[in-house]
């Protein structure tokens, strides 16, 4: 399992936005996003780099 810090989400809108980037490229990924936390915990055969890069490209900055 993959667990992100990311910064920007503040709706039920921003958790679907990154769970529909995600599963564009892993339709089979298990997204779980947390607001209060901003984080992002994933099961996904997708690397860091590339998660980091697809919720960054959706307008969500990612920190390590």
């Amino acid at each position: 399992m993959l667990s992100l810090k990311v910064s920007g989400m503040t709706c039920g809108g921003c958790i679907s936005a990154v769970t529909k980037a995600i599963q564009v490229q892993d339709p089979q990924a298990q997204v779980q996003a947390d607001l209060v936390s901003q984080t992002v915990n994933l099961e996904t055969s997708l690397s860091v780099a590339q998660a980091s890069q697809i919720i960054t490209d959706a307008g969500f900055p990612v920190s390590q």
